[in-house]
């Protein structure tokens, strides 16, 4: 009896599992929201002496976004708003939400991260969950805004997280085609050359971050995804 009990449970556990019932395995990590405030505090200080005006674009997330330089240029029909900052995953620009997405009431918000939160040993899972949480949090309070995710693209310093930030670009996508309200630009290969592997010419040294040459090409995925 005991035995069959055992078989009958093992059973079931191998049908939930074969169902995809089983939430995907999470990777435990407390986010140090404190090692941003230095920055955060100082474009709050830029919004007191300039405020940006409301219904504008706002580009947020990670060191991609924060070293764009040539934003304004690039579209300059469009009253856009850098709040990038390096390092930073998607749980943190959800977390500052009130202090550099509220007060500006943007028409839009672009979103590039993911990048970092896989390369500090997040599960594509995870981050999607992640994602979901930054657009709960945005369209709770900003409902009209739509909010497009940049796709990740590969990088020469990060190749071996190339699959990784494949099936999170598959998964945002997914979601954003089901979810009113959101966007996805296709980023995803504009950073491979016809042998498959990262064109060196468009990073710098460090072999992550764009070149002006990928800010071009990344401008270039943007531009057709914006209000007219």
């Amino acid at each position: 009896m005991v035995l069959q009990r055992r078989f009958r449970l093992k059973a079931a556990i191998g049908l939930i599992l074969s169902l995809g019932l089983v939430p995907p395995p999470r990777v435990a990590q407390a986010a140090d929201f404190e090692k941003w405030e230095k920055e955060i505090a100082a474009y709050e200080q830029t919004d007191r002496i300039s405020p940006p005006p409301k219904g504008g674009l706002l580009f947020i997330g990670s060191s991609t976004i924060r070293l764009w330089k040539t934003l304004a240029q690039d579209f300059p029909q469009h009253r856009v708003i850098n709040r990038g900052f390096g390092g930073s995953q998607i749980a943190d620009s959800t977390h500052f939400a009130e202090r550099i997405i509220f007060p500006y009431a943007p028409r839009m918000i672009l979103l590039r991260a993911g990048g970092n939160d896989i390369h500090a040993g997040k599960s594509p899972e995870l981050v999607f969950s992640d994602f979901r949480a930054f657009v709960a949090k945005v369209h709770e309070k900003l409902p009209d805004t739509e909010i497009a995710y940049i796709a990740l693209s590969p990088s020469t310093a990060r190749w071996e997280e190339k699959g990784k930030g494949e099936a999170l670009n598959r998964m945002v996508l997914e979601y954003t085609r089901q979810t009113p309200g959101l966007r996805y630009i296709e980023a995803d290969s504009i950073t491979l050359g016809p042998d498959g592997k990262p064109r060196p010419e468009l990073f710098v040294a460090d072999k992550l971050h764009f070149s002006p040459e990928g800010y071009k090409l990344l401008a270039a995925s943007v531009r057709p995804h914006l209000p007219k």
